[in-house]
């Protein structure tokens, strides 16, 4: 309403309204005149009570609490917010909400479904990129159609083909869609795409749109099938399918342009070396000019070099070099993942890292050696494997080598070996007073202690907090695995 509102005294003043109320909201939080933003009607739901485990035990029980001291949070009464004991009373909560959701005054795409207990998703943890404790239901999205035009193909760092639909642009939940993946050949082919086709278009997961479907009643006779290139369309490379994998590669992984970009590119990311003054377009550019072929390189450039090309101040350059100098400082496992490796991820990285202890060491290492590593498949050993056989990549590793990038572990503190728990395989679970999860857990590592996840008959100590599941409490008493509490804890190191 608030919206509408809002859009209603823009047309009258003359002005141009606002797309949807997302990006609006958006747009409102990072004005510089509050008293702008106030007279927009911004409001909001507040679903997340930080730090967990404080006010209650269970989320359901901290946005009650919030609730009581007067924040705005879902409530139970209106069903904005439900506890559920089964798939079928969640699926309930789904069913009444897929129907319910259009007689609300605001938009919603789906559900949340979170486990309750802060302990238990303090135990669950994350993956690199999101809570293994929380999953998103989405509604059926809304699809509407449009025509092909034409399809291009992009080329991503790890020479992958990602083939493009470019459409006549068509209004789709709150924005002006001219472009959507088809994803792979195989795709291309299940869609059985001419250019011309009216085609049915959704936002998967309500924000990137895709093609799904062809109204074949609407094909023109003289169509022509759309066929999936061979041709690499950067460097005109003949185009390679690995087995048991939908995409297509480019392998000139040397000189295709948007690959030396692309792994630059997330070589300098945030996650990775977080190198600031420098964007895509400054890389492309670098690259357009023959400055840089692979990330070695950016450790080579100069000021005077920089400063010689067009639109580059001194600020702009110095800042830029700055990054540069700054990220030689950046831990191992962030410049492993920075590398690019296929499949090595963030999380992958640090467990490699952490294994291995130096670049040095997993170059030597065997696949089964990496194998061998937590949670790590056949899949990634080959690629890690095969990555440091190639003589690319080893003029790219001599390179930060010889710049001082940090190629091995730092211990930043000392375990004491002569601690009470050295050697001990711990499992931490519930919620703590003096320490937080994470903290009681690095406490475990500097006293030479090991962090493992499940109990079994090898685990030294399980200790113990508020709120521990109790299947977990009777398999430890079951195996007889002393419990401490977490002032036991503290006594046992005298800390």
């Amino acid at each position: 309403a608030a919206f509408n509102s809002l859009n209603d005294k823009r047309t009258a003043a003359g002005l141009t309204t606002f797309a949807n109320p997302r990006n609006c909201a958006s747009g409102t939080l990072k004005l510089q005149d509050s008293s702008e933003v106030a007279s927009r009607g911004l409001d909001a739901y507040l679903y997340y009570v930080l730090p967990e485990g404080v006010v209650s035990p269970s989320h359901t029980g901290a946005i009650r609490a919030a609730g009581d001291m007067g924040f705005k949070v879902p409530l139970e009464k209106n069903r904005f917010i439900e506890e559920c004991e089964s798939i079928d009373q969640i699926m309930d909560f789904i069913g009444h909400w897929d129907t319910a959701r259009k007689g609300l005054p605001f938009d919603i795409d789906g559900i949340v479904i979170k486990v309750d207990s802060y302990s238990a998703q303090q135990e669950l943890g994350f993956t690199a990129k999101s809570p293994r404790w929380a999953t998103a239901y989405k509604f059926k999205a809304e699809r509407v159609s449009t025509v092909l035009n034409e399809v291009t193909y992009q080329v991503g760092r790890t020479g992958a083909i990602t083939p493009v639909a470019n459409l006549e642009p068509v209004w789709l939940g709150g924005t002006t869609v001219k472009r959507a993946s088809l994803h792979n050949s195989d795709q291309i082919e299940l869609l059985n795409l001419y250019l011309g086709d009216s085609v049915f278009v959704e936002k998967g997961g309500e924000i990137i749109p895709k093609v799904v479907g062809v109204d074949l009643d609407k094909r023109d006779a003289d169509a022509v099938e759309v066929i999936f290139i061979e041709e690499c369309p950067e460097c005109s490379t003949s185009l390679v399918r690995k087995d048991g994998e939908a995409q297509h590669y480019c392998p000139n992984t040397e000189s295709c342009p948007p690959q030396v970009s692309g792994r630059i590119e997330h070589y300098i990311s945030r996650k990775a070396m977080d190198i600031a003054g420098m964007g895509s377009e400054t890389v492309q550019l670098f690259v357009e000019k023959g400055l840089i072929r692979h990330p070695g390189d950016l450790y080579s450039l100069t000021y005077d070099l920089l400063i010689e090309l067009e639109g580059f101040k001194e600020k702009s350059v110095q800042n830029i070099l700055q990054g540069i100098a700054l990220s030689k400082e950046v831990p191992f496992e962030r410049v492993l993942f920075g590398l690019g490796i296929r499949h090595v991820g963030a999380t992958v990285a640090k467990r490699l890292a952490k294994q291995f202890g130096s670049m040095f060491a997993l170059a030597e290492a065997s696949i089964e050696e990496i194998t061998a590593v937590d949670s790590m498949g056949e899949v990634i050993a080959r690629e890690v494997h095969s990555y440091f056989r190639s003589e690319k990549n080893a003029m790219v590793l001599d390179a930060l080598v010889e710049a001082g990038v940090q190629l091995e572990m730092i211990q930043t503190e000392v375990s004491i070996t002569e601690s009470p728990i050295t050697g001990a395989k711990i499992v931490v679970s519930g919620v703590f007073e003096r320490f937080s999860r994470n903290e009681l857990k690095d406490t475990i590592e500097k006293y030479g202690g090991q962090n493992v996840g499940s109990i079994s008959g090898k685990t030294t100590y399980v200790v113990a907090g508020e709120g521990m599941g109790p299947s977990k409490l009777k398999k430890a008493e079951s195996l007889g695995v002393p419990i401490l509490s977490e002032r036991d804890f503290i006594e046992l190191l005298g800390l």
